[in-house]
Formats: C-alpha cells, structure tokens, sequence
C-alpha cells in the first residue's frame, strides 16, 4: 500500500462519516445538515480520486520500469 491509497481509503472514510452524520442531522431537523452533507460529499469525492490516483500511479510506475528493464537487457 502506498502512501496515496492510504490516504484515500482515509478520506474516503472521513468523508462516509460526514455524511452518515449529515444523515443523522437531518433526521433531527438540524438546520447543520446541508453543510454536513455538501462537505462529506467532497471529501468522499477527494478521496476517491486520491485512490484512483494511486491505482494510475502503480501501473504507470510498473511499465517504467518494464520499459527500463527491457532496454537494460537489449543493450
């Protein structure tokens, strides 16, 4: 696990809370809920793409280094 992937598996989480209390919130008619919500949604939204990122990340490493190893070894 690299250090992106943690970090977006944490704010997706974060952003999960946000808005399951956003949820909450509404439920008992708190005028906080909106907020909640709207900021629970863009940290999920972050965090998402940060694990994205990192999946893109791992694979564009590994053919770099495939393409390394490849010219290494035909010269």
């Amino acid at each position: 696990m690299n250090k992106y992937l943690k970090r977006g598996i944490g704010i997706t989480l974060v952003g999960i809370a946000l808005i399951v209390l956003g949820m909450y919130l509404k439920r008992v008619e708190s005028g906080l809920y909106g907020i909640t919500l709207i900021v629970g949604v863009v940290t999920f939204g972050v965090g998402f793409v940060t694990i994205v990122y990192s999946l893109i990340r791992k694979i564009e490493r590994q053919s770099i280094l495939d393409t390394r190893n490849k010219q290494s070894n035909d010269e």
